[in-house]
């Protein structure tokens, strides 16, 4: 009779995948994936309005004109034309560029984690604004960084609190998005940008600029970047993306950063997946080559300012009285926050039984969140689907 040896249970998982959560966004999207919710949730495109036809047309040219070269193996950098189209969209928003100083990611939440894993060691200090990036804390986490958040006003992070921290808590890195942010929609002023990169440059640390949205102004001038801006332009590491402008299944972004941070994160990307699609990355530039963003990027502008102008106009009938609510001049979200007594999370299972859904604001926060904020997306229905959603979401309160 032979009897089975014993078995060992295998090795743990590291700490930090213990540590670290899923995202609760995700985790929304899929209870809200029923086609009869209407959610504003996600921050999603509107893939109506994505140009399938142009795209598709990039991909059957590249594929007939040299099949042998996109379907091969490609530099870590990128795509020498994809880089250079993007240093001409650059240069010509007033930001002089050149194709060597990008490097082509998968998304820029790629560009993101390449940044941490070229900066950041275990117990570096990461400065965010509060609320911020949710994908942005997962990465963070992951590198096994202390995530410090700053405080901030309807203009963003407020200047005077974050040089106190940076001259107590010595960061690393303050992570960014001043264009639209995600989760709040508000833009930071230029007068604050100019603070932000004397602080960097008065006491040494990384600017990370995340810039998703900023192609997505309906109104107001825009802003110069931070990385554009003297005091910080050795500092700062801009990230773009061709998910909110083009479509986000294309997988593709970049980083523009100093040669030295830029060829470490190439080593890094080199580690993590040799290569952004190479394909991909050849359709996007004869796509931009052939196509005119711009004139896209209008018709996209125009739907999204009625949306959102749909969202604000009903609003007030949704919510109950005392309910709070921001009006950004572009991007993807609204921020809401519930008059005392109110808790968005609890809220949001009520909500689902009505076929809506929204983000609570809570997870967004790195500390003290506020359970009575929530974030709405506008891009993603129409005008009519939005009232619609509205009606349901007033039952709910």
């Amino acid at each position: 009779m032979t009897t089975t040896p014993p078995r060992a249970a295998p090795p743990s998982l590291a700490a930090r995948a213990r540590t670290v959560g899923a995202s609760p966004v995700r985790e929304i999207l899929a209870l809200t994936a029923r086609p009869e919710v209407i959610s504003f949730a996600g921050g999603l495109p509107a893939p109506e309005l994505f140009d399938a036809d142009g795209i598709r047309a990039a991909y059957d040219r590249v594929l007939a004109e040299r099949p042998g070269t996109v379907l091969q193996y490609s530099t870590t950098e990128g795509d020498p034309e994809l880089r250079a189209a993007v240093a001409g969209r650059l240069t010509a928003r007033g930001f002089p560029t050149g194709a060597d100083d990008l490097v082509v990611t998968g998304g820029s939440q790629q560009a993101l984690a390449l940044i941490a894993t070229a900066l950041l060691e275990p117990g570096d200090v990461v400065l965010v604004e509060n609320p911020t990036y949710l994908a942005a804390l997962q990465c963070f986490g992951f590198a096994g960084a202390r995530v410090v958040p700053v405080p901030t006003d309807g203009d963003g992070v407020v200047p005077e609190a974050l040089e106190e921290l940076v001259l107590r808590e010595r960061p690393k890195l303050l992570y960014l998005i001043p264009d639209f942010q995600n989760p709040t929609g508000r833009t930071l002023p230029l007068a604050r940008r100019r603070a932000v990169a004397e602080v960097a440059g008065r006491y040494g640390l990384w600017i990370v600029e995340d810039d998703p949205y900023g192609e997505l102004r309906f109104e107001g001038a825009a802003e110069p970047w931070i990385a554009s801006l003297e005091a910080a332009a050795d500092r700062t590491v801009l990230l773009g993306s061709f998910s909110k402008i083009m479509a986000p299944g294309m997988r593709l972004g970049w980083l523009r950063a100093p040669a030295g941070l830029a060829r470490a994160c190439v080593i890094a990307k080199q580690a993590a997946d040799l290569h952004t699609s190479t394909v991909d990355q050849a359709a996007a530039a004869r796509y931009l080559a052939d196509r005119d963003l711009d004139a896209h990027l209008a018709r996209v502008r125009t739907a999204y300012r009625a949306r959102r102008d749909a969202l604000l106009a009903g609003l007030p009938a949704a919510f109950p009285a005392g309910t709070t609510w921001n009006r950004p001049e572009g991007g993807m979200f609204v921020w809401v926050r519930l008059p005392e007594g109110h808790d968005a999370t609890a809220l949001l299972r009520t909500a689902i039984t009505y076929d809506v859904a929204y983000v609570p604001g809570a997870p967004f926060f790195a500390a003290a969140p506020d359970q009575g904020a929530l974030r709405m997306s506008f891009t993603t229905h129409t005008p009519a689907e939005i009232e619609e959603g509205l009606a349901r979401l007033a039952r709910v309160f």
